[in-house]
C-alpha cells in the first residue's frame, strides 16, 4: 500500500474515532445525570447506546491494528507511532491522535464517575435490604475455611416474605 493511501486510511479512522468519542462522552455525561435519578428505562437505553459506541470503538481499534500488521508494524502504541512516521512524515495526523487520546481520557473519567454512582446506589440498596430483613445481604468477613461469617447485628425484622 502506498504511504499516502495508508495516511488517508488512518486519517479516516481518527475522524471516525473522534466522532464516536464525542458521542460516547455525551452519553456518559447523560448517563451520570440519569444515574442520579431513578429512571430505569433511560438507564437501560443509555447503557445500550454506550455499549454500541464501545463496540464501534473496538472495531476501529482492530482496523488500526490490522493496518499496522499489514505493513509489518507492531499492533501496539509503538507500532502506531512507527506507521504514522512512515506514512505521515509531516506529522499531520499527530493532532488527531492527541485529540482522540484526550477524549478517551475524558470518557474514562466520566465512566469512572458513573461507576462510583452505581456502586453507591448498590450499597444503599443493600443497606436498605439489610434493614428490612434484619440481616446483611452478604457476609462482612470470611472464616478460616472461606465461608462468610456475619457479624451479630441488632435490628428487628420489619417484614417477612
Amino acid at each position: 500500500m502506498d504511504p499516502a493511501v495508508c495516511r488517508e486510511h488512518l486519517a479516516e479512522l481518527f475522524r471516525e474515532e473522534a466522532a464516536l468519542l464525542v458521542e460516547l462522552e455525551q452519553l456518559l455525561t447523560r448517563e451520570g445525570t440519569i444515574l442520579e435519578g431513578s429512571d430505569i428505562r433511560e438507564i437501560e437505553q443509555t447503557t445500550r447506546a454506550r455499549q454500541e459506541r464501545m463496540g464501534a470503538l473496538a472495531r476501529l481499534e482492530e482496523q488500526r491494528r490490522s493496518l499496522c500488521a499489514l505493513h509489518g508494524f507492531a499492533s501496539d502504541r509503538a507500532g502506531l507511532e512507527a506507521i504514522m512516521a512512515w506514512c505521515d512524515p509531516s506529522g499531520s495526523l499527530t493532532e488527531s491522535l492527541r485529540v482522540c487520546a484526550g477524549r478517551a481520557i475524558r470518557c474514562r473519567e466520566l465512566n469512572d464517575r458513573n461507576g462510583v454512582l452505581v456502586t453507591a446506589r448498590l450499597q444503599r440498596v443493600e443497606s436498605l435490604l439489610g434493614a428490612l430483613t434484619g440481616r446483611p445481604t452478604r457476609p462482612d468477613t470470611y472464616g478460616r475455611r472461606g465461608y462468610g461469617v456475619t457479624s451479630i447485628r441488632s435490628g428487628r425484622v420489619l417484614g417477612a416474605a
